[in-house]
């Protein structure tokens, strides 16, 4: 099931179903306040450097982004970096909430025919040693089976922000083509972690350690299990990887293979810097990673950074069996922090397919699904992201039984 395009009616319903959620949860003079800061931008600024831009400068000299991007995108992207660096996340995660997500989607269902999804998806308590409680999504074609391949997401969002509920239109689709490259009953768990400042490190690497439990109980093989997640939600698959590989028996865990798109290897890095083309803003960023790590001292913990782990040997013990996957945009703030990482890991002697997308920004596989103007354009990262998995995950070796 794949949806059409975000189109501006698709926007003006988002923020009817926002507009609510914000009274409802953030300090209605806090709200105010971030209202008419934002008046100047909305109605002077935005306007003024869209058309410098995209009109008045000479295309070879345009951020890379703009040369590509439709007025739509371009305009999507630049109210979004501003949101990002002058919004603060306790109004930002708003945005992204369940209460706001899932009356959308379900909007643009019903806008696109459906009176119910075609495919099942239920939220999932987890049973965890740990004090706080874990839920996640599970997404499947058919419960009555059990699936010949689980992807296991974290979605991204600083630690601060995002749900499973965001991305759930995202990860539909992602079913849909997986059914398309073969798999008779592929599944999605996505794990819904807690945010900062509610929690901080170790509590969302324990949830991610409580999830990939959960989805080893139900599929039983690992190999079949592909680890998969977008920024923050990378970075903790990444301490997920690395946690694991120092069990007394990492074998017997390790995933088949790992999907990560525009992962935040260094929670506080001099290499991470703000771009033309991208979204994200750097200070923003590491005000995030601070929260998330707690202190400065973990801030130097693998575990929780897992930029800054050197040891070759323990990112060979580390990798999926199959190796990874990379995918990000070669105009993000990441794009250095990702490059040394893939060159570490090779030098580590992982098994590492990259697909860095010229021009793009940050989690473009996610952006285009919902910004790019045709089918083959919105889907283009998720078909590239499928290909790769059953390239190594065969999708015609299991035989499925009774879940």
């Amino acid at each position: 099931m794949i949806l059409g395009q975000i189109s501006y009616l698709d926007c003006l319903i988002f923020l009817l179903f926002l507009a609510p959620q914000l009274l409802l949860n953030v300090n209605f003079f806090e709200l105010i306040f971030c209202v008419l800061k934002a008046v100047p931008f909305l109605i002077f600024q935005l306007p003024y450097q869209l058309c410098n831009e995209r009109y008045f400068t000479r295309k070879p000299e345009r951020a890379p982004f703009v040369q590509q991007a439709s007025l739509f995108q371009d305009l999507v992207i630049r109210i979004v970096r501003y949101a990002f660096a002058f919004i603060p996340a306790k109004i930002g995660r708003v945005f992204f909430s369940r209460g706001v997500a899932l009356p959308f989607l379900r909007f643009r269902l019903l806008r696109h025919g459906y009176l119910h999804s075609p495919l099942t998806w239920r939220e999932v308590s987890l049973k965890t040693p740990y004090k706080t409680r874990s839920v996640g999504l599970w997404v499947t074609v058919n419960e009555g089976q059990r699936p010949d391949l689980v992807v296991y997401y974290c979605h991204g969002g600083g630690f601060s922000m995002g749900s499973s509920y965001f991305y759930l239109e995202f990860l539909l689709a992602w079913i849909a083509i997986l059914r398309e490259a073969g798999y008779r009953n592929p599944a999605i768990f996505a794990l819904e972690y807690t945010l900062v400042p509610d929690e901080k490190y170790p509590t969302q690497l324990e949830q991610t350690i409580a999830g990939y439990d959960h989805v080893c109980h139900i599929i039983k093989d690992p190999s079949r299990i592909c680890l998969a997640g977008d920024s923050a939600g990378a970075t903790l698959q990444l301490s997920l990887l690395l946690h694991f590989s120092k069990s007394s028996f990492p074998g017997k865990r390790r995933p088949g293979f790992a999907t990560l798109i525009s992962p935040w290897p260094t929670l506080v890095s001099p290499k991470n810097r703000n771009t033309p083309s991208d979204y994200l803003n750097a200070d923003s960023l590491h005000l995030y990673g601070r929260q998330y790590a707690g202190t400065s001292r973990n801030l130097k913990e693998p575990l929780v950074s897992p930029g800054m782990c050197k040891d070759r040997e323990w990112w060979a013990r580390a990798a999926p069996s199959e190796g990874f996957c990379f995918m990000y945009g070669s105009e993000e703030v990441f794009a250095p922090d990702v490059r040394d990482l893939i060159a570490l890991l090779r030098r580590s002697g992982c098994a590492v397919r990259v697909r860095e997308e010229p021009g793009q920004v940050h989690a473009w596989p996610v952006v285009s699904l919902f910004l790019a103007d045709t089918q083959a354009e919105r889907t283009k990262g998720l078909r590239d992201l499928t290909k790769m998995i059953s390239q190594v995950i065969d999708p015609s070796v299991l035989e499925i039984d009774g879940a």
